[in-house]
């Protein structure tokens, strides 16, 4: 069976994929299928920048928008949706293009889902015990001894995921990372060409700073709160990126001078763990999206016509 050909743009946030998509579709005939793990929820539109009205009129975008804010969604659920919509999409006689900086979501779409065992709730409910025990970074700290990889890819705020990659480790005695690396790709079903967006680390955190600016005039700050008012502030879809911080400004703990600098420094540190994630992705062809459109414009026509 023929591979399906597969335009992959990847990247850090902020370093404006989705633009790019939006562009290339003025000369392909494209899809664009999201790859962000954040970009499921209904009514977190803001603080995820999720594709504007005008992108969405001008390309089809699909994987927004799946579920509410208090459900769950797993990338065995993102695989499961994105593969046959990669494959109507071509059958279309579209170019399916996915785009985000869910670098597991990407992974696991091309090439299947690492073999990873069941959750353990007596062992998470003992993890969770000796974190409220040690406090706060205890767990965070194991991981780091234990699997230095794969704490470098999970914030240290992110208790759900350092569980989740401590439980990996004790039931098999192997790290998540490797499980991870060793995924079987044998039932790969794709053909990717894989193009991530290239900018001076200096210029990206411009980038950054304007985009969180931009995000606050546009009601961060009242999509949160919205959100609480209906969810609660527990809500584990908020304890992200740009909602956790705006709960602080919102429990008075902060300003809001104060909490856009706490935004833009988090995303700093976030798209450094993405572009670590990404640099190890060999197949990664970096461009500079304004000088190098005749080189991208023959590698889709390649990666179209196999």
């Amino acid at each position: 069976m023929a591979q399906i050909p597969l335009l992959i743009i990847q990247g850090a946030t902020a370093s404006g994929k989705t633009g790019w998509a939006v562009r290339l579709a003025e000369i392909f005939p494209l899809e664009v299928i999201s790859a962000d793990s954040r970009q499921v929820y209904r009514r977190m539109d803001i603080g995820t920048a999720k594709a504007s009205a005008a992108e969405t009129a001008a390309v089809p975008h699909h994987m927004l928008n799946l579920i509410d804010p208090d459900q769950s969604y797993s990338v065995a659920d993102y695989v499961a949706a994105a593969r046959p919509l990669a494959a109507e999409i071509h059958a279309r006689g579209k170019l399916p293009c996915v785009v985000g900086g869910t670098g597991l979501y990407i992974r696991a779409l091309v090439g299947g889902l690492a073999k990873v065992p069941c959750a353990d709730d007596d062992l998470r409910r003992q993890l969770r015990q000796r974190e409220e025990e040690g406090g706060q970074g205890t767990l965070y700290l194991d991981l780091l001894d234990a699997d230095p990889e794969a704490a470098d890819r999970i914030h240290p705020n992110n208790l759900v995921k350092i569980i989740r990659a401590l439980e990996v480790c004790q039931l098999t005695g192997r790290k998540m990372s490797e499980l991870q690396q060793q995924h079987s790709f044998a039932d790969a079903c794709f053909s990717p060409l894989i193009l991530a967006p290239r900018w001076p680390k200096d210029v990206l955190h411009q980038r950054i700073a304007e985009r969180t600016r931009i995000m606050l005039s546009q009601g961060l700050v009242e999509e949160t709160a919205a959100l609480v008012s209906e969810y609660g502030a527990d809500l584990k879809s908020l304890q992200t990126l740009g909602y956790r911080e705006v709960l602080s400004y919102l429990r008075g703990e902060s300003s809001l001078v104060e909490t856009e600098a706490e935004i833009a420094l988090q995303t700093r540190r976030y798209a450094k763990r993405q572009m670590t994630w990404f640099r190890k992705v060999p197949e990664t062809i970096w461009v500079d999206s304004c000088q190098e459109s005749g080189k991208v414009v023959k590698l889709i026509d390649d990666l179209i016509q196999q």
